[in-house]
């Protein structure tokens, strides 16, 4: 998944919500969302290679995402960054997800990532390129690709100019989802907005190349049962409807906040 977009504590009725897509090869088969473990609870699409996953929540109102991370020099991951993001799911809240990728960080080497964690209280976004660093989040709409977290881009040289267009890129999604104080939008508006620039080719976040592309969409709110949901596009958002999650693991979810 290349680009990540997070309202955090925007939204009254849902502290967290995500509208991402995923970029990878066109042969690397998914699953969709569904029950990836009982217990605690996860949501989210499995990787039918490593078996990890790239975005989810939990029961606990825990939410995860990656992006790959653009290192500067070569990195030799030895674990399977999507079993990264299972690890974090399993925690029962943001402050003890950050502590459980630290400590996996320390154990196993990964290629190179940008990491959001997420639930009502807490928002970081871990940063992996051979040594970790964090970025504590303010409430706002924030965006991750591979080469940048909102302001803070770091581009390699040897891809400098798809590099600085992908950081121009995702500037103007997060101007385009700011969502201005005391304005009365919805998180279900948000998230329908959020969706058409995901797929908006004007924004160069749907890819479309030989052999690698956006894979997948997702749209993900977490909060009161009125505002809590999940919808997938199993294809390029551009051309792929958002459909919901089985609605039988929604209301095991009710009530995440």
């Amino acid at each position: 998944m290349c680009t990540l977009a997070l309202a955090w504590q925007v939204f009254d009725d849902a502290p967290v919500a995500v509208a991402a897509n995923r970029d990878e090869s066109l042969e690397r088969e998914s699953l969709p969302p569904s029950r990836y473990r009982e217990e605690p609870l996860i949501v989210a699409p499995r990787d039918a290679e490593a078996g990890g996953t790239w975005i989810g929540y939990n029961e606990h109102g825990v939410f995860a995402g990656i992006t790959n991370k653009w290192a500067k020099g070569d990195l030799a991951g030895e674990r399977s960054r999507g079993l990264l993001v299972a690890d974090v799911l399993s925690a029962e809240s943001a402050a003890e997800a950050a502590s459980v990728l630290e400590d996996a960080t320390e154990r196993d080497e990964y290629d190179g990532f940008y990491l959001v964690i997420a639930d009502a209280d807490t928002a970081v976004c871990y940063v992996w390129d051979g040594e970790r660093s964090r970025i504590e989040f303010d409430p706002g709409v924030h965006v991750v690709v591979n080469v940048a977290v909102d302001d803070i881009v770091d581009v390699p040289p040897t891809r400098s100019d798809v590099g600085h267009q992908q950081a121009d890129n995702a500037r103007a999604v997060r101007e385009t989802l700011a969502v201005e104080n005391g304005g009365d939008e919805s998180v279900s508006a948000w998230l329908e907005r959020a969706g058409n620039v995901l797929g908006d080719h004007e924004y160069g976040v749907c890819i479309h190349g030989n052999g690698f592309g956006t894979r997948s969409s997702s749209l993900i709110a977490l909060g009161d049962e009125r505002a809590a949901g999940y919808a997938f596009a199993p294809g390029p958002p551009c051309e792929t409807p958002y459909e919901s999650v089985d609605p039988e693991i929604d209301r095991d979810l009710e009530g995440l906040v």
